[in-house]
């Protein structure tokens, strides 16, 4: 304040004035900060001059507008009363529309209402930055940064920052250092690789970047595979292929190549893989070659193919001298067959001729037996086994498999119990097959059970399907062999003292056969207690009738003799057939080969041909067919009679003209049955 030493009134009144000016001064200016003046009146003595604030305003004005950031105006409630352009383009309105606007409608998200930022800064000066999400007017929104400042006259100001470009470019530096860390990776990994691997220009095929093994496995350094193309690194025998391997690499994306030969630096062979593909690498186009050194595979792949190879072969010939064995086999057999039958027609026969005949027989039928495996080993195994399927009858199939066990079980002096379905069981099978599955399971039965011991077989109808059962008393099954007792040339440990006999062989075919009618076999065994295998098979539902056949077989009336001519090379044989033959009351003539044949049925015009089919000159077939061309032999029955008695063998001998086919050895009493059906109005 003002001191003036014992002022005067006069004095006194020019201070009271001067206070009085100075507390309207300070009146205006705070109603200009305040914002409740827009002009300043000031008098003096020769006029009254006006001051506005608008010139003071226009340059703040001006700044506003020109901020990249938007910026707007608000009243207590949240209420737009200002914004600058930037603002409206940021949301994509005009500045009138957004003017009186609620800031809330600009929120993106319900719980984050863009008022609520008043609260926090009405006892503040300003706000922190807050990252929020706006929407604009087409409804689409974007993230931006928020700070509130509070004005005069209870107003706030908003500051809002776009941070759509910075997100974006902080995406991009994380995305450039994710493809940084991305290139060190690959580049490791390109380095580390374990297969050779180049990289191609895709348009010009030419090398631009190798890896360390790629050196390794051809001996180069990678100098020297750059710039260069497939070709003339050696992978392509010449350009044109090297061209033609591009094109197609262009156009599929994708190609592979195997067992292609390279050479290293010091003149070695290598064979490779190759697998190439094509894609895009920033703004070029490149070819990746994968290149496998597979020198060693391929080496291993030639071993086993060499391998497998002479495994088929060894097999293939195994098959061949089992077929052989067999059928040399059956011509002893014959003559010895033949020669017993002869034993068997003596008058008045020595009982310990008769002993010994009935233990040749029995011995000869267990031999043919195993023939017979033989000849089923070749057929299993190159799946040769054909089936004439027929309606037929399960309990006959029984029957007839009892019958031809019979004399095995006999002789072991088993008790056999057969118990047969009380009604017809009908079955769509092979019946031959059927009877060959239980005549195995009943010799099977009989070889593994002891002297005395128990044998049973059961077929009963169970469901849609039949199930014959066959157990046995006996040594019963190990369980380590279970699991292969079907397997081919699968046997029982066999002890020095005691040989059961058998090539195992019937099993399997057991299985393979049942499986072929669409059945499945089973078996069950505790060591010591026997065994039981079970044969599940389909069974037809709703059979034909079967008519009801008047078989009628004709004797042979007394002294009726036919003209019999025997083609067989093996001598023993001839002679013991023909002197059956003769025993029998026929004519018979005999020719050791092919062309004798052929003569002697010109001259003697047989009524029946005894052939065999592995004739020396001239073979069996071909004596066949040219018997059957002769106009004076047109009715001569052919009978095969061969050690070859496969499904093949059989249509052979029928194509070539032979009316039937007997496997040797052949039993005579099927040869007498043929020839009693000769028709006695054949010429003689």
């Amino acid at each position: 304040m003002l001191n003036i030493p014992n002022p005067n009134v006069e004095q006194l009144e020019e201070i009271e004035r001067l206070r009085l000016r100075l507390e309207e001064a300070e009146a205006v200016v705070e109603a200009i900060r305040k914002g409740m003046v827009d002009a300043v009146v000031v008098h003096s003595p020769s006029e009254e001059m006006v001051y506005t604030l608008e010139g003071a305003e226009r340059p703040y004005r001006l700044l506003v507008e020109a901020m990249q950031q938007a910026v707007a105006v608000l009243n207590s409630k949240g209420v737009v009363l200002y914004c600058n352009l930037c603002f409206a383009e940021m949301f994509k309105m005009s500045v009138q529309n957004i003017t009186g606007c609620a800031i809330d409608s600009f929120a993106a998200e319900a719980d984050a209402m863009l008022s609520d930022i008043l609260k926090n800064v009405e006892n503040k000066s300003d706000h922190k930055a807050t990252a929020t999400l706006l929407r604009r007017q087409d409804g689409t929104t974007f993230p931006a940064a928020l700070t509130a400042s509070v004005l005069p006259g209870e107003r706030f100001c908003f500051l809002i920052s776009d941070l759509t470009q910075q997100q974006h470019y902080d995406e991009m530096i994380v995305s450039k250092a994710a493809l940084a860390d991305s290139e060190i990776r690959y580049r490791r990994l390109f380095e580390s690789a374990k297969d050779g691997l180049l990289i191609l220009d895709k348009e010009s095929g030419k090398i631009n970047d190798a890896n360390p093994f790629m050196s390794e496995l051809l001996g180069y350094s990678r100098e020297h595979f750059l710039g260069k193309e497939l070709w003339e690194i050696g992978i392509f025998s010449d350009k044109a292929a090297n061209e033609t391997a591009v094109r197609t690499l262009q156009d599929k994306g994708y190609i592979r190549y195997e067992y292609l030969p390279l050479e290293t630096s010091r003149g070695l062979r290598v064979e490779v893989e190759i697998i190439a593909s094509a894609y895009r690498e920033g703004r070029h186009k490149v070819i990746q070659c994968n290149i496998r050194d597979i020198t060693e595979r391929s080496r291993l792949e030639k071993k086993t193919h060499e391998q497998a190879s002479a495994l088929t072969d060894l097999d293939h010939r195994k098959n061949e001298f089992l077929a052989m064995l067999s059928h040399e086999l059956r011509n002893p057999l014959a003559a010895i067959t033949n020669a017993l039958q002869m034993f068997s027609l003596q008058k008045h026969e020595d009982p310990l001729q008769s002993q010994a005949r009935t233990i040749i027989k029995r011995q000869i039928g267990q031999l043919i037996r195993l023939v017979d495996d033989l000849m089923e080993v070749s057929r299993i195994t190159s799946g040769r086994i054909h089936l004439q399927k027929e309606q037929t009858e399960l309990n006959s199939i029984v029957e007839r498999a009892v019958e031809t066990a019979r004399s095995l079980i006999d002789q072991h002096r088993h008790e056999l119990t057969v118990s047969l379905s009380p009604q017809a069981i009908w079955l769509h099978a092979d019946p031959s097959r059927l009877e060959q599955v239980v005549v195995n399971l009943l010799i099977n039965a009989a070889k593994y059970t002891a002297e005395g011991g128990k044998i049973a077989i059961t077929a009963e109808r169970q469901g849609d399907g039949a199930v014959l059962r066959v157990r046995d008393s006996g040594v019963g099954i190990a369980p380590e062999l279970l699991p292969r007792i079907f397997d081919l040339f699968t046997q029982s440990h066999r002890t020095l003292d005691r040989s059961q006999g058998g090539l195992g062989i019937g099993l399997s075919l057991v299985q393979r056969l049942t499986e072929m009618h669409g059945g499945r076999v089973e078996v069950s065994s505790v060591l010591g207690q026997g065994s039981e295998f079970a044969v599940h098979l389909p069974v037809i539902l709703n059979p034909a009738a079967q008519p009801q056949l008047q078989v009628q077989v004709p004797d042979a009336p007394m002294g009726l003799s036919l003209r019999v001519l025997v083609v067989e090379d093996n001598k023993d044989v001839a002679r013991l057939l023909e002197l059956l033959l003769k025993k029998s009351g026929h004519d018979v003539r005999t020719a050791y080969d092919g062309h004798a044949a052929l003569e002697a049925a010109s001259d003697f015009r047989p009524q029946v041909v005894l052939l065999d089919i592995g004739l020396p000159g001239i073979d069996g077939y071909g004596v066949a067919k040219r018997l059957r061309q002769d106009s004076n032999l047109t009715d001569v029955m052919l009978i095969a009679m061969t050690g070859y008695g496969q499904e093949s063998d059989r249509k052979l001998s029928h194509d070539a003209g032979f009316n039937h086919h007997l496997v040797k050895p052949a039993d005579f009493a099927k040869v007498l049955k043929l020839l009693s059906t000769v028709s006695q109005t054949q010429p003689k």
